[in-house]
């Protein structure tokens, strides 16, 4: 026996290889039958329609099927109602001629080829049942209030039952609590009736589902009486009747256990399980707790249950035993089909379990397997089947029936012997694309026998696949279990047995993953507007992606109002129902992300109602309101208001404010008011429209409670006092008569107080009060009903009046050349005679030091506030004579001032020189002159000269420094280079230092007789006003120097104002145009930058004062910018043009050569013939195809050339030179000597004679005439 156990077990151990997942073979290849698909084991049928009981199954050969029904085979060619489907095993029942019944029964189908015969599953086929109500006459129940009652159903058995609602006559469920309950099976009880449970029409329905029908029970009437109603008890149980009862279920099915209890008070239902807790997931309470219900039984759900039922008079308990039993089910799988190679050996395993224990039966082609023919091959033991060598012919299919008495299991599985070689069944070239760091399969089924063993590789093949990362599962799935771009490639899997191999190749895209790069965010939006919810997603180039739009896990609504664009979606005229959730989903064929943002819409909060006053008294009231709708944004806070019609009707004030949380608002009141509430609410969006107004609500009169606010007293006049206050309004008056008691007195002691009423008015004039006194002052608020409280005392001065007094003790102290400070002894406070105001410092400039300079009297003014004793004049001109006093003020006015004194500045820095200018410019020399500067600030010492080369790049080279005398106003620079641009620096000099500094720029000629072009094209040489007498406006030497860089405009100025600007507009410019300024900081100079090329402007230079107005203003300068301006060299002084220009009058000088060889037809003009054809001249004119360079005709040698001077009555000249050729020549200039030679080709005097002379004639220009115009354009 040990030994057979141990050769069970080395079996079982060999066949391990065997249990794996169940094999598709090929359905080209030889197969027992299958069964694929099957009709329910409970078959309840549409008695409307055809039976069809189906059996379908694959196999090779294809199977043929047979049917029994009720254990005898059922013959379909008898029966002309039952018919096969094609290629099918199929039942079709006609039952148009048949009744029903007749077909009701137990079926099974049979498939079978020559390998094996598989069987179906026992089918129950019944129809469905829905009987009618039992006729029945039910009286009325009529029952006293408080007592339980139950209304029947007992509804007819169906098939399937039915389902039981109760409902009146109008179709309305009847309402169910916690009183009023449905049981399971129907019934409805009440565990304590109420007088509204009276009526005429409890209907029980049963609706039976398969038939589609509804069954009605007869109307119930229940009258309830409360003559006598019934006294309060304790819980008892309509169900369960007894204290414990048994309720058994099978696992994998529903537990429904109930409890139903009466009393008055309605008792409440609760649950426990005695021996454990619920289990959380599959537990739910129905019906008020009466019922419980667990869902998916196990066998962990036995036990004992207890429901109690509990009021306020006690409780009940029930328990009930919970028994679980379990119908055949399988362990873990049914069992497999087993491909074997002949000489192998296998395993079927049929492993199930259920309660009680199930018993296992084999049968073996549909016949019990004890009555199969004995196979050496084949041993049962109990529930596994154990092949061992086994060989060709050996296949059958069998079948594992597993029951108990709660049902059974049944399976077939088949052996197939077979011989194949490898085959992969995956699809060539399939292409897996899967998600970066997403699990990859590459799927390589196969199919042979032997079992293929299944290896990888991957593109070059130089290894296989196995490890980490790779997973190599038993089915030969390939598994990367986090893919990355570099598994992407060519993946071929090799199946191989000892029959052969066969191989198969797929590839592995591994894409970007989607993802939602800008979610959409939280939208508070208020009603009308529009709102945009952004979707930014990033996705692989590859996939195409689909963007989706949900609304609350659903469709968009279809509005126009909602445009969804690629990456956004946009609501317009949003409105409260477009409130909610919002998912944009982007969608590939591979993966998605998704990302959701509320919308909450907000609107101003609906005004509040239902305002109430109560809780009044004189001078109180509480207002209550109930708020309007919020609109999804908190009220913050109300606003009160009020109105009073007996004061001002018609408008609306402010009262109070009360949080957002708060409906009421204790409401302080003011007497003699006629009030009128309403509120208003305000969220985050806006306030509310009011609601509509409160009642009439009106205060009785009293005395003012408060006195007038403000109380001032001020003189207008030097012998008054003006006391003011600021009235009481409407509502502070308190009542009729309103009027003030006016009080004052000197604020002296002994003084007594004089006191006025007044009406109406909120001032009081007091006449003959002295100059400047204090008073004290008192304004008290009367009415009809009494005074106001007693007023507190102001303080007031009488009138003001100018101050008789001037500071004493005046000093100065020169600090430097353009500040100075000024001390004084403050005036006494009973000279001033009103309120110090402060003082003011009065200066004005003398005259310069200098002796060109002359007087200047307008006089500046420092102003200071307040109490001072000193103060500080800047901005002074230095070596200057100044002079000033100091003078008190008031609100009145000026004091009297103190006497005039004198400081003098010291010496200061000159200003620039007024102007420099560049004469006689040669190749090696320039001469500068100068004016000296307007502003010399002392005696000048002499000047600095500096100066330096500026090269093409505008690169500075070395400086050059020369000291000039005081009385020097040019200098000649000697020795400087030709043809270079310099840049000059001049400043003026005093023993204080040295000034700013004007600069220039010129350049040096190249040629000593082109004076034409000495200075740089970019300069307008400087225009000067003539000499004369010194105008009335203070500007002279008005002067202008056009620079490459602006204009500088210079000019002197005699005047004391130091507020100066130059004003310049374009001439001829339309009237509506303005004069642009440019401010000058205290020089005498100025350059305009930003000026156009080409245009002439007027240029004036402005004083203004101290209000901005203008005072004095120079003649106006014309100002010229030049069209062109350049920093470059003329370009007639480069040498690669000069060159250029001798090429081009080289060529023009061969041609005229050749022209005149063609002329003279080869031979040399002869003077002698020429002379002789001077006798008798006549002038033709040239042919247009003549040569164009003043050559003769043939036909005409006697003619002058084309452009020869003639005189002006046509005739030539006889006392001309006979031997020379000047007649012919190209314009007399004597261009050819006597022997036909050219002469002055080059010659720079003979175009300097011929520009001097400034002929106008039409012959061809020589080549340095072109020369000279072309230098011209440049």
């Amino acid at each position: 026996m040990m030994e057979r156990m141990r050769m069970d077990a080395a079996l079982l151990v060999l066949f391990l290889g065997h249990l794996v997942t169940a094999l598709e073979v090929p359905l080209d290849l030889p197969q027992p039958p299958t069964i694929t698909h099957q009709s329910p084991k409970d078959y309840i049928i549409d008695p409307r329609e055809d039976i069809v009981i189906h059996c379908d199954a694959k196999g090779k050969p294809h199977p043929s099927f047979s049917w029994t029904r009720n254990g005898t085979h059922l013959d379909i060619d008898e029966d002309p109602n039952v018919t096969f489907r094609p290629r099918s095993g199929t039942l079709v029942v006609d039952i148009t001629r048949e009744r029903v019944e007749n077909y009701e029964g137990v079926y099974q189908c049979t498939a079978r080829n020559k390998h094996g015969t598989a069987v179906s599953n026992n089918i129950v086929v019944r129809q469905p049942r829905s009987p009618l109500w039992s006729k029945e006459k039910i009286k009325p129940i009529v029952v006293q209030e408080g007592v339980s009652l139950v209304l029947p159903c007992r509804p007819p058995a169906g098939l399937p039952p039915p389902v039981i609602f109760w409902m009146d006559n109008n179709f309305e469920r009847v309402p169910q609590s916690m009183r009023v309950s449905q049981s399971l099976n129907g019934d409805l009880y009440f565990s304590n009736v109420r007088r509204e449970d009276s009526r005429n029409d409890y209907i029980c329905y049963a609706r039976f589902p398969y038939t589609q029908t509804i069954q009605q029970k007869q109307p119930i009437t229940v009258r309830v009486l409360n003559q006598a109603p019934a006294d309060e008890r304790k819980p008892t149980f309509f169900i369960p009747s007894d204290s414990q009862t048994s309720k058994m279920v099978l696992k994998g099915q529903v537990l429904q256990m109930e409890c139903i209890a009466e009393g008055l008070p309605t008792p409440e239902i609760s649950w426990t399980k005695v021996s454990g807790d619920f289990p959380a997931k599959r537990t739910f309470f129905l019906h008020h707790k009466k019922t419980l219900r667990i869902v998916n039984v196990s066998e962990s759900d036995a036990g004992d249950y207890r429901c109690t039922a509990i009021n306020q008079l006690g409780s009940v308990h029930h328990t009930i035993h919970v028994t679980v039993k379990a119908a055949p089910y399988w362990i873990s799988s049914p069992p497999r089909n087993l491909v074997l190679a002949p000489g192998e050996s296998g395993v079927l395993t049929c492993r199930a379990s259920g309660i009680p224990k199930p018993a296992i039966r084999w049968a073996m082609n549909g016949l019990a397997i004890e009555n199969s023919p004995t196979d050496v091959s084949r041993k049962v033991e109990d529930d596994t089947i154990i092949f061992t060598d086994v060989q060709i012919g050996a296949s059958a299919v069998y079948q594992c029936n597993i029951s108990n008495e709660y049902g059974y299991l049944l399976s077939n599985a088949f052996v197939n012997v077979l011989s194949e070689p490898p085959r992969v069944l995956t699809p060539a070239n399939k292409v897996y694309q899967v998600i970066k760091n997403h699990q990859a399969l590459l799927d390589c089924s196969s199919f042979g026998s032997p079992i293929p063993k299944i290896t990888w590789f991957k593109d070059s093949r130089s290894s296989t696949l196995d490890g980490d990362p790779y997973i190599l599962h038993d089915n030969g799935t390939l598994e990367i279990r986090i893919a990355q771009d570099r598994n992407s490639g060519k993946y071929t899997c090799a199946a191989r047995n000892m029959l052969g191999i066969d191989e198969n190749h797929v590839y592995l895209e591994v894409k970007e993953p989607t993802r939602i790069l800008r979610q959409p965010e939280y939208k508070v939006v208020q009603r009308g507007r529009s709102v945009v919810f952004e979707c930014k997603v990033k996705h692989d180039p590859s996939l195409i992606p689909t963007m989706t739009w949900l609304k609350d896990d659903g469709e968009l609504p279809d509005d126009e109002r909602l445009v969804v664009d690629s990456d956004s979606l946009t609501i317009t005229d949003v409105t409260e129902n477009d409130a909610g959730v919002y998912t944009c989903i982007m969608n590939t064929t591979l993966d998605h992300d998704s990302a959701s943002a509320e919308l909450t819409v907000v609107e101003r909060p609906d005004p509040p109602t239902d305002l109430e006053l109560t809780d009044q008294k004189k001078r109180s009231v509480q207002l209550t309101w109930t708020p309007g709708d919020e609109h999804n944004s908190p009220i913050q806070k109300f606003l009160i208001q009020y109105e009073d019609s007996l004061h001002h009707r018609g408008h609306w004030h402010n009262l109070t404010e009360v949080p957002g949380t708060k409906t009421t608002a204790h409401l302080k009141l003011s007497p003699f008011v006629h009030y009128t509430f309403r509120v208003l609410a305000l969220n985050a969006v806006g306030l509310s429209r009011p609601s509509f107004p409160s009642r009439l609500y009106k205060t009785d009169a009293s005395a003012p409670d408060e006195n007038p606010a403000d109380v001032r007293g001020l003189g207008t006049e030097h012998n008054n006092l003006v006391i003011s206050w600021k009235p009481l309004s409407g509502l502070q008056s308190n009542g009729p008569g309103l009027h003030y008691k006016v009080m004052w007195r000197q604020k002296r002691p002994g003084s007594e107080w004089t006191s006025v009423t007044v009406a109406n008015n909120s001032k009081f004039v007091v006449s003959g009060t002295p100059t400047f006194v204090p008073y004290e002052l008192k304004v008290q608020a009367a009415n009809e009903h009494g005074d106001g409280p007693e007023p507190a005392v102001a303080l007031g001065y009488s009138g003001e009046d100018l101050p008789i007094g001037a500071p004493e003790n005046v000093q100065p102290v020169v600090l430097n050349s353009t500040l100075a400070e000024v001390h004084w002894d403050p005036v006494p406070p009973h000279l001033i005679r009103g309120y110090l105001k402060g003082y003011k410092v009065y200066y004005w400039k003398k005259h310069s030091l200098h002796k060109h300079n002359p007087e200047h009297m307008e006089k500046d003014i420092l102003t200071l506030s307040g109490n001072h004793s000193h103060a500080m004049l800047p901005g002074l001109h230095p070596f200057s004579l100044y002079s000033f006093n100091v003078r008190v003020y008031n609100g009145k006015g000026e004091g009297p001032q103190s006497p005039d004194q004198q400081f003098k500045t010291p010496e200061g820095v000159p200003g620039p020189p007024t102007s420099l200018v560049v004469n006689n410019p040669n190749q090696d020399s320039l001469t500068l002159e100068w004016s000296p500067p307007h502003n010399r600030n002392g005696h000048i010492t002499g000047y600095t000269l500096k100066y330096q080369p500026v090269n093409n790049s505008n690169e500075l080279g070395p400086v050059e420094v020369l000291a000039l005398p005081a009385n020097e106003t040019s200098v000649t620079l000697p020795n400087l280079k030709y043809s270079t641009r310099y840049k000059f620096y001049l400043n003026a000099k005093t023993f204080t230092g040295e000034g700013p500094a004007i600069t220039q720029e010129a350049i040096t000629t190249t040629d000593e007789g082109k004076s034409q072009t000495s200075l740089p094209i970019a300069w307008s040489p400087p225009r000067r006003p003539p000499p004369k007498a010194r105008p009335a406006s203070p500007f002279t030497n008005i002067s202008s120097s056009v620079g490459e860089d602006g204009a500088l405009i210079s000019w002197e100025y005699w005047g004391p104002e130091k507020n100066i600007y130059v004003e310049y507009i374009v001439n001829d410019s339309e009237g509506e145009e303005e004069w642009q300024k440019e401010h000058v900081n205290g020089s005498q100079n100025v350059k305009l930058k930003g000026l156009k090329v080409g245009l002439s402007y007027r240029v004036r230079v402005v004083v203004k004062g101290h209000q901005d107005q203008p005072l004095h203003s120079s003649e106006e300068l014309l100002v010229t910018v030049p069209a062109v301006a350049s920093r470059q060299v003329d370009i007639a002084t480069q040498g690669w043009f000069i060159g250029l220009m001798c090429a081009i009058a080289l060529l023009i000088l061969i041609l005229l050569i050749i022209c005149f060889i063609q002329r003279n037809k080869g031979g040399k003009y002869p003077v002698k013939e020429k002379e002789d054809a001077h006798t008798d001249p006549e002038f033709q004119p040239m042919k247009d195809d003549d040569c164009a360079f003043g050559e003769y005709s043939d036909n005409e040698d006697h003619k002058p050339l084309k452009g020869s001077r003639t005189p002006s009555n046509g005739t030539v000249k006889r006392d001309d030179s006979d031997d020379s050729l000047v007649d012919y020549g190209e314009g007399g200039d004597g261009q050819f000597n006597e022997d036909g030679s050219f002469i002055g080709q080059y010659s720079g005097k003979s175009v300097s004679r011929d520009t001097a002379e400034g002929h106008e004639s039409s012959e061809a220009p020589s080549p340095i005439t072109a020369i000279n115009s072309l230098n011209s354009f440049v």
